[in-house]
């Protein structure tokens, strides 16, 4: 395939991803907003989510917002983490305004932009995966801006109530749409680009910077088209209709 039809195609495919998303929103009832969810909401017990950011905006496929994370959770045999609990570690405390980057790769990339931004001084930012009572308290600060960022994004979620594995189909339709949204290694074939003023290019992380998502995972790898058949179905037959 020509370049050309090669483009035509990523952006035939991305339209289609958006359109389901589409969908999923309006059988959701709409997107919700991170800093304004608690665990007493009706979650699924899996599921994969779908991160929107203000300010961030398809131009090559269509208009509208375009996704910049998408995650899951309990992808390792045995694990038992739940949808909730995996959002409620991007979105922090809601009594303190913080947060713990150690256990959400997602605060981590964050916290790495910010620090850039402010020209701030956080030597111990991602260090390891425990710190002092000392630390934490110093960085107490970036935790709350951090909180701040990813509280104000919309999100949708998929139910997806399968037992973690290695071959589960959550892990399959995150790292697939990961795949189809990440414009690493597309210098002069980025569809729906980050924005001039996006965080992300202040991470320090270039799989973040070169994706447009705030995603260092399956952003280099290829997608399998046949995965939009797999997320369509789901998002139609979770709600019996057709």
């Amino acid at each position: 395939m020509s370049f050309e039809d090669v483009r035509k195609t990523r952006i035939s495919d991305q339209k289609r991803f958006y359109d389901l998303l589409d969908s999923l929103e309006k059988r959701l009832g709409g997107a919700r907003v991170l800093s304004d969810c608690h665990g007493r909401m009706d979650w699924p017990q899996r599921g994969v989510y779908f991160f929107r950011e203000p300010g961030e905006n398809r131009n090559n496929t269509d208009l509208g917002p375009r996704i910049v994370r998408v995650g899951t959770h309990a992808l390792k045999a045995g694990a038992r983490t739940k949808l909730w609990n995996r959002l409620s570690q991007h979105r922090g405390s809601a009594q303190s305004g913080g947060g713990n980057h150690r256990g959400s790769i997602f605060r981590l990339l964050v916290g790495n932009a910010l620090i850039e931004r402010d020209k701030q001084c956080h030597s111990n930012w991602g260090e390891g995966s425990f710190a002092t009572r000392e630390i934490r308290q110093s960085e107490l600060p970036l935790e709350q801006a951090v909180s701040k960022v990813i509280g104000a994004m919309p999100f949708l979620w998929l139910p997806i109530n399968d037992e973690p594995g290695p071959d589960s189909l959550r892990g399959y339709i995150e790292r697939n749409s990961i795949a189809l949204l990440s414009n690493h290694n597309r210098i002069n074939d980025r569809l729906d680009p980050a924005s001039d003023n996006w965080l992300g290019w202040l991470c320090d992380r270039d799989r973040v910077k070169d994706s447009g998502l705030w995603n260092q995972n399956h952003v280099n790898e290829k997608y399998d088209v046949v995965f939009l058949d797999t997320l369509e179905t789901l998002i139609h037959e979770l709600w019996g209709t057709k």
